[in-house]
């Protein structure tokens, strides 16, 4: 849930740097002044292949929801499309700031922060949901008994002070026709899950794949409320690869080869969540083994889940959200939701 942190805060910031990006006609794009990665032709005796360098930059700290880019470059199937790809760690002002601002071409973002971000006319476009459905929720340990909404009550909730959990937590406190002035809201900052639940607080949103997984590796049963179950709106992306419109208007080709590619590596951990689980796992050693190979086998089956493709989109996904957060004043106005997102860079079935 760190990536939620980027809100409102952070859009005025984006701003700055799209606007800098724009005028500053000079300024270095990723991965220049870096000698480019080469790849041998299939045919032998031929001259090698200069491959394009391209950076990807992800949301967080490497996880299960980032296999498929690892997969993608460990399988060389980036160096099939000519790319030679970089994955990156976000900087200071986020992923969102790094791709919008063009430093960066690609990124994982999540739907909340591009809704907000192109409302106040910031570029991003989302070009693939991660995961079809949302996977995060309320999540207690189950000494708390907290079953439903209205077991918030008397409660206290670790957030990371974003409006919109706020309004997450009254929208379904007041289905179940919770009072929601009897829960106290506290902000957790960084501390961890499991400790802040030992010294606190009572429950905090999670993604279930890996806290909840992690969760069970370590024999502390939690009670999960997925958002998801209290309202078809709820049910958002999260994540999504971002790029921006300037990258999709000036070079839609490399944002073709780089989905060709990256589907080719999700599509990979669909079928194969051990193999896939052992590339991230190399590729990033201090991740705990064991977490990663239970989080893969559990998250695997839903990144596609029952859409017709890997990273297909709805438009009724993006105007549900987007219509629940103006709804509840998240945003200063509708979204346009036709030029938010696109499938036109997904591979044909």
């Amino acid at each position: 849930m760190k990536t939620k942190k980027i809100g409102l805060l952070l859009l005025a910031f984006l701003l700055v740097l799209v606007t800098a990006a724009c005028g500053d006609k000079n300024a270095k794009t990723a991965g220049e002044g870096k000698p480019s990665g080469e790849a041998s032709s299939a045919a032998g005796g031929s001259e090698p292949k200069q491959l394009k360098d391209v950076q990807v930059v992800l949301d967080w700290t490497p996880n299960t929801n980032h296999t498929g880019l690892y997969v993608a470059k460990e399988k060389g199937y980036y160096e099939e499309e000519g790319l030679n790809v970089e994955i990156v760690q976000p900087g200071a002002g986020g992923a969102d700031a790094m791709v919008a601002s063009g430093k960066v071409p690609f990124g994982v973002s999540v739907q909340e922060n591009v809704t907000q971000a192109r409302t106040q006319g910031v570029p991003l476009v989302s070009i693939a949901a991660v995961i079809q459905h949302n996977t995060s929720g309320f999540a207690a340990p189950v000494d708390r008994n907290i079953k439903r909404p209205k077991d918030f009550e008397g409660k206290t909730y670790g957030g990371w002070g974003s409006p919109v959990e706020k309004a997450v937590i009254d929208s379904i406190m007041g289905i179940d026709q919770a009072d929601v002035s009897k829960l106290k809201i506290v902000n957790m900052g960084e501390a961890d899950y499991f400790t802040a639940v030992k010294r606190d607080i009572d429950f905090a949103w999670i993604f279930y794949g890996w806290t909840g997984i992690e969760a069970e590796l370590r024999k502390e049963p939690l009670d999960m409320l997925y958002v998801k179950d209290f309202s078809d709106k709820l049910d958002y992306y999260t994540p999504v690869l971002v790029t921006n419109e300037k990258q999709l208007k000036d070079d839609p080709e490399l944002v073709k080869a780089f989905m060709r590619a990256t589907s080719k590596g999700y599509q990979f951990a669909i079928e194969h969540p051990e193999d896939a689980a052992n590339v991230l796992i190399k590729a990033v050693p201090e991740l705990d083994k064991d977490l990663v190979m239970a989080s893969q086998k559990w998250l695997s089956p839903k990144y596609q889940d029952d859409a017709a493709r890997w990273g297909e989109q709805k438009e009724q996904v993006w105007k549900g959200y987007s219509d629940w957060m103006y709804e509840h004043k998240l945003l200063d106005k509708p979204l346009d939701v036709e030029n938010a997102f696109t499938n036109d860079f997904l591979p044909q079935q």
